[in-house]
């Protein structure tokens, strides 16, 4: 027979949602509960159950948030084969077991050391097993089962925001969506109303109505205007437990803000606006702003002003400033106090978005009357017309009068004026006028063909105030009368050839005039009365403003005559007639038999006719002579040329070397004794230079003594032969000189600011022996002396 043995579990099951654990009577207090036992079977893990009152022997439901100060009591657990000698051992395992769950090993009670919280693990998965102390084995087999926690509502209802912000339009109608709100309970929605979230509103009625199940907000008023109020502040309240009393709540704000919609018409704050504008006002400029208030705001308050009507309709605009949403009113025309001097304008004002819906609420402009006062000031004078145009004739007399202009005073006053002329635009001074009466007359003579239009500026100024003056601009322009003669266009120089026949063609002629011809001018060409009948050519007057000249005769001999001058006369046929006398040059050629020029003069000195024989043989021998008394002298000079002793173009001598030092001046009392540089008698008796063959050709110069410093005389021939001695010395030595040259140098001073002092036939060809490094000055100075000899 097979042996079966149960390990059970004690527990109290009931309804769930009445379920209450306590811990052992030991532990209990009052009504006592009934013991849960779990019983662990050895031939099945089937659970027992009651189907009477629904037991469920392997659930426990375990009350959250304990607050008891001893262990929560859980279970027990119970083997058929523990026998209470102590023998068996209970273990537990699974979620929580050993801290969060602990077991008595001896008897199998669980307990629950810690509070619980359903919301951040609703359900613990554990297993029970009984094993032999002694042998450490199991006795039954692993069971499980599951701790659920029973929810108990401890979480109030949690909003998504802190704060909602929601806006509407103004006047809108009831009912209109605002806003929806959420909240939300961490408690167990399956059990009971601990998570059934009821919405009221606590602040913010009667403006606003909330839906006690969606959380929506709605408007509850009637034509909210955001004139009088535009911001607004609800209170949204969220309750668990479907509101009743005992639930947890939590609340919200919600700003609501009224959005501006055009509901309010533009309104002037006075009827009547008064002004007061010089007549002296600029066209475009502003005279004055008006404003009409809009309690609307943005484009609902934008504003468009016109003028409708009035006496000024034509004289003054309206603009609008889009920033202040102010009228400028500005002048359109120029004010004449002596014309008018009060305007009055009615100006509108209208909303430039009108929107539909509020238009029974009336229009949406308003009007006002704008008075303007033109004030009188002092005019200058006011010329009759903007600018004169005169013509005068070129050959009008000096003082005649050409033209006048005319200016008054348009003030009341009538203050007598005077003219003058700007002479910034008459710098000639070729006008002038009478101050008086503004009679404009000449006052040098005029020539149309240099200058066609004259542009002067008269100015008009108060006798009594010449500050107000203005000004006009007269522009004259000179006609033209024929006072010019006409005449050639270009030099006339032409050829004909020796073999030329009679009434041959040889040039055309035409003519230019400066005057002016309205017709067109026409122009006749003919001979000079003196050239008429003696001439060897003829003239042949085209009748086309053109002439040609032809051959009188078969033959020309340009051994005979070279050159013919052929003297023309043109006249023009304006009045009076004017006429001028040109000439026509003529060089007598040979040709070839085409007509083509070969040459005019090129015989002329090998022909028996030109120059003789003798006279040519004296030429040559006058250039002869010329050539060689050129060489001759050049030979002498170059016998006195200087030789050089030093050839080798290494010698440091021939280098210069620049630093650019400066000296220290008169204040560098480091410098040399300049007075004692001067000494003639601190220099050697004259030593020849080493670098040039001595000569006695020139004497050295003495300059009168002066007193003799020894000292600086011993200190710089020391220093000059310690650089002559020494052969790695640069070219150079600390010797300053200061406006003395010494008495070694033949050739004194090379300075061109004393060359002009001295003689003129000294020879400086020996500076092309010193090397390439003179060759410039040598060029130079050769230069000069090859002029010289010319």
């Amino acid at each position: 027979m097979r042996t079966y043995h149960c390990f059970w579990l004690l527990f109290w099951a009931g309804q769930p949602h009445q379920t209450f654990l306590t811990l052992l009577s030991k532990r209990t207090s009052g009504f006592p509960e009934k013991e849960k036992v779990l019983v662990l079977s050895g031939n099945s893990r089937k659970d027992f159950n009651r189907s009477k009152r629904s037991w469920m022997w392997n659930q426990f439901f375990l009350l959250e948030e304990y607050t008891g100060t001893d262990y929560q009591y859980v279970g027990k657990l119970h083997s058929d084969q523990d026998k209470g000698d102590g023998s068996l051992k209970y273990i537990l395992s699974g979620d929580g077991a050993g801290d969060l769950f602990i077991i008595n090993e001896n008897t199998g009670d669980i307990q629950a050391t810690k509070r619980l919280d359903r919301e951040e693990k609703p359900v613990y998965i554990l297993r029970a097993q009984a094993i032999n102390r002694r042998t450490g084995r199991p006795v039954e087999p692993e069971s499980e089962f599951i701790i659920k926690i029973h929810d108990i509502n401890d979480n109030e209802p949690m909003f998504t925001k802190d704060i909602y912000n929601a806006s509407i339009p103004e006047m809108s109608d009831v009912g209109t969506f605002v806003v929806q709100v959420t909240a939300t309970d961490a408690d167990d929605p399956t059990y009971g109303n601990s998570a059934k979230v009821v919405y009221s509103i606590l602040q913010g009625q009667p403006y606003f109505s909330v839906e006690s199940e969606t959380g929506i907000i709605k408007t509850a008023l009637l034509n909210m205007d955001r004139e009088n109020r535009e911001q607004y502040q609800v209170v949204i309240q969220a309750k668990d437990m479907g509101g009743q009393m005992g639930g947890l709540s939590g609340t919200t704000t919600v700003n609501i803000t009224l959005t501006d919609v055009n509901d309010n018409p533009p309104r002037f704050p006075q009827s009547t606006y008064q002004f007061r504008a010089p007549e002296s006002t600029s066209p475009d400029l502003p005279i004055g702003r008006i404003k009409a208030n809009d309690a609307d705001v943005d484009e609902n308050a934008e504003i468009e002003y016109s003028i409708t009507e009035g006496d000024g309709y034509d004289m003054f605009g309206i603009i609008t400033d889009k920033d202040t949403q102010e009228g400028i009113i500005t002048v359109k025309k120029a004010l004449d106090f002596e014309n008018k001097n009060l305007y009055i304008l009615k100006v509108e004002a209208t909303n430039t978005h009108v929107d539909p819906r509020f238009l029974y609420l009336g229009p949406f402009k308003d009007s006002a009357t704008v008075r303007i006062q033109v004030e009188d000031v002092d005019e200058p004078p006011v010329f009759s017309r903007p600018a004169y145009i005169i013509e005068v004739k070129e050959d009008v007399p000096i003082n005649s009068i050409i033209g006048t202009v005319t200016a008054q005073d348009p003030d009341a006053a009538k203050n007598p004026v005077k003219y003058s002329v700007d002479r910034h635009t008459d710098m000639d001074r070729v006008f002038n006028i009478n101050s008086g009466n503004g009679s404009i007359f000449t006052s040098k003579p005029l020539d149309r063909e240099t200058l066609l239009w004259h542009n002067i500026t008269v100015i008009a100024a108060e006798i009594n105030n010449p500050k107000q003056s203005s000004r006009v601009p007269v522009f004259i322009k000179v006609l033209d009368v024929n006072d010019n003669a006409p005449e050639f266009p270009m030099f006339y120089e032409t050829f004909v050839c020796e073999n030329a026949k009679a009434e041959q063609l040889i040039q055309t002629l035409s003519a230019v005039d400066k005057d002016d011809s309205f017709s067109g001018h026409q122009f006749s060409f003919s001979l000079a009365p003196e050239a008429a009948s003696s001439s060897n050519f003829t003239l042949q007057d085209n009748r086309d403003n053109t002439a040609g000249i032809f051959t009188r005769k078969t033959r020309y001999n340009r051994h005979e005559m070279s050159t013919y001058l052929l003297p023309v006369v043109i006249s023009d046929n304006d009045y009076p007639i004017q006429s001028s006398t040109e000439t026509v040059t003529i060089r007598v050629c040979a040709c070839d038999h085409r007509g083509k020029m070969l040459s005019c003069n090129a015989e002329a000195l090998i022909h028996p006719t030109g120059l003789s024989t003798g006279a040519l043989i004296a030429i040559l021998l006058c250039i002869i002579i010329l050539l060689v008394t050129v060489v001759l002298f050049a030979a002498l000079r170059r016998q006195r040329k200087k030789e050089p002793l030093i050839i080798s173009k290494e010698d440091i001598r021939d280098n210069i070397v620049s630093y650019n030092d400066e000296g220290g001046g008169e204040e560098d009392t480091q410098a040399f004794d300049i007075g004692t540089l001067r000494n003639p008698e601190a220099i050697d008796d004259n030593k020849l230079r080493r670098d040039i063959v001595p000569e006695t050709l020139f004497m050295p110069r003495r300059t009168a003594a002066v007193r003799d410093n020894t000292d600086v005389r011993d200190f710089i021939n020391q220093r000059l032969k310690e650089n002559d001695i020494d052969p790695t010395a640069p070219p150079y030595d600390s010797l300053a000189t200061y406006a003395y040259e010494g008495n070694g140098s033949v050739a004194e001073s090379l300075s061109s600011l004393e060359s002009v002092t001295t003689d003129g036939d000294q020879d400086y060809d020996y500076l092309s022996d010193w090397g390439p490094r003179f060759k410039k000055l040598a060029d130079m100075y050769g230069a000069m002396d090859s002029d010289k000899d010319c």
